[in-house]
């Protein structure tokens, strides 16, 4: 059988890893949960899912984008689908993935620069300033592809007024992103469309659906 060459294409990578999940009381739970949020992020972006994001070990998972702006956009699918039962940060990437070898064995700077990202993120938010930030991105050296600093600022400010949201705002958050009307959200939550509407003003509801639209479009 002829040896299989190895072969690189740019991809949008993300590493994700679940916050303090040691001291979760129910861990199996949160793996379920885990489980069910990947599969709706791999059905939500299918039309950009190069690999779908799955576990590796533990509760790290990656996956590969054509874009930066899936990727951008997978993680915040998976922050909403998750919180606040679990918390979680990211690290996104883009630049040349080899795969090495016909069971799909992946390295390359497209990988090394969102596992840098990642390492970022778990020092950061250990600084009271910039507890909040769960997400950044690294540009593979060498690579073409979208720039660091217009893109992390933009993420550091999502991430603080996502985790600055109280659990029904999140949970309107999550019903605008999913194409619901403030009506229906409204039912659901058991409140007037006039609560609802006050929340997706006060709290920046409308300013993380616009600038989520925008990030989607990065490439």
């Amino acid at each position: 059988m002829p040896e299989m060459k190895s072969f690189s294409t740019s991809s949008g990578t993300l590493v994700g890893d679940l916050v303090g999940s040691r001291d979760a009381v129910d861990r199996r739970a949160l793996h379920a949960a885990l489980l069910e949020a990947l599969a709706r992020v791999n059905a939500e972006l299918a039309d950009e899912v190069v690999d779908p994001v799955r576990i590796t070990v533990g509760d790290e998972f990656q996956g590969r984008f054509a874009s930066v702006g899936a990727a951008v956009q997978a993680s915040l699918v998976l922050r909403l689908a998750l919180m606040p039962e679990a918390d979680v940060r990211f690290g996104l990437g883009w630049g040349d993935v080899t795969v090495l070898d016909v069971d799909g064995t992946q390295d390359g700077p497209g990988w090394w620069a969102a596992r840098d990202a990642i390492e970022w993120v778990a020092e950061t938010q250990g600084q009271a300033a910039l507890a909040k930030v769960r997400t950044a991105y690294r540009l593979a050296e060498g690579s073409d592809g979208p720039g660091e600093p217009a893109l992390n600022a933009a993420l550091q400010c999502r991430d603080h007024l996502l985790g600055s949201l109280d659990d029904r705002s999140r949970r309107i958050l999550g019903g605008l992103m999913s194409g619901l009307t403030q009506v229906e959200i409204a039912a659901a939550e058991g409140i007037s469309p006039s609560a609802v509407s006050q929340r997706v003003r006060r709290d920046g509801l409308g300013v993380l659906v616009s600038a989520s639209a925008e990030l989607r479009r990065v490439r």
